[in-house]
């Protein structure tokens, strides 16, 4: 079959390239090795400064428990706001933390006394975080001083006239226990890896074939377009596949992450996205006439894929119209898939609205690949 040839001449145009196949291999090394470390919502090292009016032993405890917190930075204990307030102005304090005066003293007679908060939220989703972080901190020193008072009282009935009520909220999280950013981020990450090797690879392949003259000798051949279209595309799937086991490995002996769910449904569901991601590449191809008009619009649509995929935000704290339009972004479902089959676990069962999306997507991105393919004989 003439489509063998063609395969055969695809994997040798391949090897002999000396940069495409160092990249196919390194690049999913990169990104599994460093960027869950970076792409990650877990908000530490934040800069706090106190101003400490009272000067207390309570109050020195409540900046001891901030200080030992891993999350915080005392840069600052200080007893002026103005000079505190200073430190946020220039950027080198995201917080601060004021201790009003006879802190103490209002501890001892009614068990509470005022703390504010002055958050720096340029960076909303830091200053959100880090306020909460602080108000658990200072929630935990309250509930230690008001053991210590209740404990001190002699009687049933000053217990029961002095204690403040309490109710003890128990949390208990579920699928990602110790609240580890990277567990998260790290299956949608290969969505990643497979748009850009499966989208990429084919399209400048068939840019740079349009640019060097060579294509247009397919072009005078009796070759059909879907046997051009499956010679070009068959090379990227597989290499797609092998991609996403290494990433897997590597999730597995650098991270200790293992699917919770069922295997052969993350390779079924990476299959269809491949499909899916090489057909719009080819579109992309078809439509572009130099490798700088495919990058561009290749980019163009990798950024609208996974800025509203869910892979950083929530599709749920978008716009009602933005969430209307991840509807039809194959990037959303494919992350839903893959967090589910790591952190949830499940089988076919569970995703057939994301499979019958995929299903959709191959069949209206491959058809237009192949429509948008005009072969000049």
């Amino acid at each position: 079959m003439i489509i063998k040839y063609l395969l055969e001449k695809e994997f040798k145009q391949f090897a002999r390239d000396l940069f495409m196949p160092r990249l196919a291999f390194l690049f999913p090394v990169m990104v599994m090795l460093f960027m869950p470390w970076t792409a990650t919502m877990d908000i530490k090292n934040i800069r706090v400064a106190v101003v400490d009016q009272d000067a207390s032993s309570a109050s020195g405890q409540l900046v001891n428990d901030i200080e030992a917190s891993p999350y915080f930075d005392l840069v600052k204990v200080t007893n002026n706001y103005d000079e505190a307030l200073e430190t946020v102005e220039y950027g080198t304090t995201d917080a601060i933390v004021e201790i009003a005066a006879n802190f103490e003293k209002d501890l001892i007679n009614t068990g509470a006394a005022p703390v504010r908060l002055s958050i720096n939220t340029v960076n909303s989703t830091r200053g959100i975080l880090g306020g909460s972080y602080l108000g658990s901190v200072i929630e935990n020193f309250s509930r230690k001083k008001l053991a210590q008072r209740t404990s001190s009282l002699t009687t049933e009935t000053d217990v029961m006239q002095t204690a403040i009520p309490n109710i003890q909220i128990v949390t208990q999280n579920r699928f990602n226990p110790l609240l580890d950013y990277k567990r998260f981020m790290i299956p949608a990450l290969m969505n990643i890896l497979l748009i850009l090797i499966c989208g990429f690879f084919p399209t400048l392949n068939i840019v740079r074939e349009k640019e060097t003259g060579t294509i247009e000798q397919m072009n005078v051949t009796p070759l059909s377009k879907t046997t051009f279209i499956l010679a070009k595309l068959i090379p990227y799937w597989l290499l797609g596949l092998v991609i996403l086991t290494i990433s897997m490995i590597l999730a597995y002996f650098v991270y200790g992450m293992y699917p919770a769910g069922n295997i052969p449904v993350i390779y079924v569901f990476s299959f269809l996205f491949i499909l899916i991601i090489s057909g719009l590449g080819l579109v992309v191809s078809n439509k572009s006439n130099t490798m700088q008009q495919a990058m561009f619009i290749m980019f163009f649509f990798i950024m609208i894929f996974n800025l509203m995929s869910g892979l950083l935000t929530p599709i749920r704290s978008m716009p009602e119209w933005a969430q209307v339009i991840t509807i039809f972004n194959p990037t959303r479902y494919y992350i839903q898939v893959m967090r589910m089959m790591y952190l949830k676990g499940g089988g076919f069962a569970d995703v057939q609205i994301e499979l019958l999306a995929h299903v959709g997507f191959v069949l209206f991105f491959n058809l237009w690949a192949i429509i948008s393919y005009r072969k000049r004989g």
